[in-house]
């Protein structure tokens, strides 16, 4: 590390210590939101914007193929907007990998702590090795460059590893990247097919954290299955902290929670080495 780079960190933890306005890493989440779409409410959308209002940069699975799609994301940029913070957005077309299930990402982001560097692009070069491609987009924080991988594996019944196979190559391909994986892999982050993406670096921000919802709570226990993750290149970044945001906490019930989403946003802080 050098000298500069020692003496802004030094600078930035002095003013997290005296302020908590002040911060000086990014903070990134990633959310499944089912069936994101016009079939979201106003209030449904009004919630969701307070959720995730405090974060620099959401990547979002599962934004319904059709048009109801992509306005229910700039609905939800709108109402970003009035929380306080500037918000831009972007929403993929829809993916094209496969017949399971054609559907859109999006990414929001505020523009006060991240210049868009390289615009969000599908990667059409991979449509034969998943079913809904990945979504990347590349932004710069304070002279940084990082890139965001955004995915929704097949599900579980349907053997995602066949695809998340895949997800090795990216570094090799792209060197010049500083790669974060993020989303809905549909199986756990113990899972082998992690194991190549763990011995470059990568590790995942969170470890037995579950991320679905039940149906219902029984015993306490709210929560089913470790889908939602992201692998974080450690040669690049400092894990600084992780974890849920329990949204369904403020429903009375799950079943009224589910009509948010049937997962809880996954969220890492971090800072650049």
């Amino acid at each position: 590390m050098t000298l500069k780079k020692n003496l802004s960190t030094l600078i930035c933890y002095s003013v997290l210590l005296f302020s908590n306005l002040a911060f000086c890493q990014v903070k990134l989440a990633s959310w499944n939101i089912r069936h994101m779409g016009k079939s979201k409410s106003g209030e449904s959308i009004a919630f969701m914007a307070k959720t995730m209002r405090n974060y620099d940069v959401i990547a979002i699975q599962e934004v319904v193929a059709g048009s109801g799609g992509a306005q229910a994301v700039a609905r939800l940029a709108d109402e970003l907007n009035r929380t306080g913070s500037k918000w831009d957005y972007t929403v993929s077309e829809p993916t094209e990998g496969g017949t399971y299930s054609s559907e859109r990402y999006a990414y929001l982001w505020k523009p006060s702590r991240l210049k868009l560097h390289k615009k969000a692009w599908l990667d059409l070069d991979c449509i034969e090795d998943f079913e809904r491609e990945p979504y990347f987009i590349t932004f710069k924080y304070k002279g940084e460059i990082f890139t965001l991988v955004n995915i929704h594996a097949l599900p579980k019944s349907k053997q995602p590893e066949k695809e998340l196979k895949h997800l090795k190559l990216y570094p090799n391909l792209y060197p010049e990247e500083n790669f974060i994986f993020l989303g809905d892999f549909n199986l756990p982050q113990s899972h082998t097919v992690f194991n190549p993406l763990k011995s470059m670096g990568f590790v995942p921000a969170l470890v037995k954290q579950k991320t679905t919802l039940k149906m219902k709570c029984k015993a306490g226990e709210c929560l089913a299955s470790e889908y939602d993750n992201a692998f974080v290149d450690t040669n690049a970044f400092m894990i600084l902290e992780s974890g849920i945001y329990s949204f369904y906490e403020f429903f009375p019930d799950l079943k009224s929670a589910r009509k948010i989403s049937d997962h809880v946003p996954v969220w890492v802080e971090f800072d650049f080495r």
